[in-house]
């Protein structure tokens, strides 16, 4: 399944349209918020196809009878332009696992490039919900490598992939490629046209340099 935010209108798609502007994001702290403030806004989206159980409250006055996750999904995310998503994510599963996750374009000389994976820091997420953010699908490969690694540590019983902007041929190439079905797709904004050097357009630019700054 397929959730691209953007079809309903709603404050996301402000955010959507702020994190896209170019004066906008000369603000970098502007922009980690934003970032954080869709983490938050997904993390209540899923939090409605979650498990839930009855529980009881007691208050000054007597017991409030409710519901209450019936367990904590892990949350995972990709360094680093993932963190400040993650940590939005993490803001409302705020007694969640975590797991990170080091993966980076590895370019050649010829221009072309690979997904390397460097490090890896997971609870086992064995017959866990997983929640794996990444703010960017261009081409989709650092998604599905990394839930390949992953699932080393175990196989989830679902996993929520998470961006905010993809690509129609990252969207596609996670369909295809994902060792199994069992997951659900979040996309902030699904854009048509992805370039010969893998940059989504209009996209936004680089997550992690708007957030953190430019990398040598």
């Amino acid at each position: 399944m397929v959730h691209n935010m953007s079809q309903t209108n709603s404050l996301f798609t402000r955010y959507i349209n702020e994190i896209r502007d170019k004066e906008i994001q000369k603000d970098s702290m502007r922009f980690r918020r934003n970032l954080e403030r869709m983490g938050e806004i997904y993390a209540y989206e899923i939090s409605k196809t979650l498990q839930f159980v009855p529980c009881e409250t007691t208050t000054p006055l007597g017991v409030a009878e409710s519901f209450d996750l019936k367990e904590e999904p892990i949350i995972a995310t990709i360094l680093r332009a993932g963190l400040p998503l993650h940590f939005g994510i993490l803001n409302f599963f705020d007694r969640a696992e975590n797991a990170f996750i080091s993966a980076y374009r590895k370019h050649h000389k010829d221009n072309s490039f690979e997904i390397a994976l460097e490090y890896v820091a997971a609870p086992d997420i064995n017959d866990k919900v997983l929640i794996l953010c990444d703010p960017m699908l261009a081409t989709g490969s650092s998604m599905t490598l990394t839930y390949k690694q992953l699932l080393l540590r175990g196989k989830p019983k679902h996993t929520h992939l998470v961006s905010l902007i993809a690509s129609k041929q990252g969207v596609d190439y996670v369909k295809t490629h994902m060792p199994d079905n069992n997951y659900t797709l979040w996309c902030g904004a699904i854009d048509e046209e992805l370039t010969a050097h893998a940059y989504i357009v209009p996209g936004l630019g680089d997550a992690g340099d708007l957030a953190f700054g430019n990398k040598l």
